[in-house]
């Protein structure tokens, strides 16, 4: 198996993607907006949110922007055309070169073609830090899932493509999800499997506030580590969702303060309020915990 660790996302594996929002790269204003934005991690789109005419003046934008150095500590990332596509090659080239956080791929179905996209990254001289992002947005990708996951140490995330699974299982848009549980709980266990991160899909209607913030924490209670985005207006809502308020954050110190007393008193359990406080406990604890000091450094 890959070694996952070698690859680790600096500050020991914790990076906030509580809110990954896409930028059409074709849209000047759009990406210049994106540097005053609070959002967690972008995606510069060359796929979906660009019209075929404006695709190259769109891979120049966006790596002029991952070169830029202008936009501060959000994680910035390439979306590339699907693999087959014309302009797949020249972008991952071009994407590669520029050194962005990571590069995303859309319709990734396999462990081989993880391999093939690092091998052409790393031919292309994409620096050490530039990850590998697979959306995972079809059937034989969710039954793959793991493989996809464990395929490389390169690959850092995965991303949910919901649209495009609605759209291949012939399923209905429903709130709650049901349609697509199984294939974000599936998807879920791969990436806590494989030890890399995961973010949700899309929520289309940008005006449907309450509908955005009942998926956002149904991902959130599900265990994504974040939501994709369409709409400057869900960052700040998915930012909250994603992050523990401040009484969870004053209870995990709790935990690991009466756990670190029992231990002192040489008990292997402690108790908390009449909680049982066992060692799972504590190191949930302290994932709140550095969580929330992530966040922190992002302000």
């Amino acid at each position: 198996m890959p070694d996952q660790t070698a690859y680790a996302d600096g500050a020991d594996a914790y990076r906030p993607r509580r809110s990954v929002l896409y930028m059409p790269s074709s849209n000047e204003r759009a990406l210049e907006k994106a540097k005053t934005l609070p959002v967690d991690a972008l995606i510069l789109d060359l796929e979906d949110a660009v019209a075929p005419d404006a695709k190259e003046a769109a891979r120049e934008n966006a790596c002029a922007a991952a070169k830029s150095g202008e936009y501060g500590r959000r994680e910035l990332t390439i979306r590339v055309n699907g693999l087959g596509s014309q302009w797949h090659d020249a972008d991952l080239a071009a994407a590669a070169a520029a050194g962005p956080d990571a590069i995303v791929v859309p319709k990734v179905n396999s462990a081989d073609e993880v391999r093939a996209l690092v091998a052409a990254m790393e031919a292309a001289g994409a620096p050490e830090h530039t990850r590998l992002w697979a959306m995972v947005e079809t059937p034989v990708a969710v039954l793959h899932a793991e493989e996809i996951a464990r395929a490389s140490r390169r690959l850092a995330c995965l991303v949910l493509g919901t649209n495009d699974l609605y759209k291949e299982l012939g399923a209905t848009f429903a709130p709650g999800r049901a349609a697509i549980s199984t294939s974000l709980q599936l998807a879920l266990l791969a990436a806590r499997a494989a030890g890399v991160a995961i973010v949700d899909g899309v929520f289309n209607d940008v005006k449907d506030t309450e509908g955005f913030l009942a998926e956002a924490r149904q991902g959130r209670e599900l265990g994504f580590d974040g939501k994709t985005l369409i709409h400057p207006g869900q960052v700040e809502p998915a930012n909250e969702v994603f992050a523990p308020s401040e009484a969870q954050v004053d209870d995990a110190r709790a935990v690991i303060a009466a756990f670190e007393q029992a231990q002192a008193e040489g008990r292997g359990v402690a108790t908390l309020n009449g909680r049982l406080i066992e060692n799972l406990h504590v190191d949930t604890a302290q994932k709140v915990i550095a969580t929330a000091e992530a966040i922190a450094a992002l302000r």
